[in-house]
């Protein structure tokens, strides 16, 4: 169970720094861009995430500058290992659709494993980084979010699967 949770917190993490890695990239005059009504992965939601959360944290111009300073600064640190994770991603792939070599596979998870750690070590610091340029208020707006987002989770996650249909 605390493997799924860390997981989902990973995952959650990874979006949130996806997010402000594209609006960091973007203009901050740029209007925001349209809702997105879909499950979105990468990059391309980043926007939408963090257009919700400057709206409901009311960020200010300076906290925009200073999270697109650090987003640039952290940027050539963090680009490498998701370009990592991804070739090894790649190189998996050829074992699950061509001849499958168990040996080379965990010589594979094990590089991956060790990018991972990396990357939420990175993206653990990098929060933190951009947790402390919000204000006590936003920083407790922003713990209650992400704590309605756990519980959500949480409760899906506990909810029974559909039956099967039966014949």
């Amino acid at each position: 169970m605390k493997s799924i949770r860390f997981r989902l917190l990973i995952a959650a993490m990874a979006v949130l720094l996806g997010t402000v890695i594209a609006k960091a990239q973007t203009g901050a005059d740029a209007p925001p861009p349209p809702p997105m009504h879909g499950h979105g992965h990468g990059y391309g939601m980043g926007d939408h995430m963090l257009g919700f959360f400057a709206g409901r944290l009311n960020l200010s111009d300076e906290q925009h500058a200073q999270i697109k300073t650090i987003l640039q600064k952290e940027h050539p640190v963090i680009k490498p290992l998701f370009q990592q994770s991804h070739q090894i991603d790649l190189q998996l792939r050829q074992y699950a659709q061509g001849t499958y070599d168990e040996a080379k596979v965990r010589a594979l998870a094990a590089q991956k494993a060790q990018v991972e750690v990396e990357l939420t070590v990175q993206k653990t610091r990098i929060h933190n980084e951009l947790f402390q340029v919000l204000t006590a208020d936003q920083q407790a707006k922003m713990k209650e979010t992400e704590a309605r987002h756990e519980a959500r989770m949480q409760k899906h996650m506990h909810e029974a699967p559909p039956a099967p249909p039966e014949e």
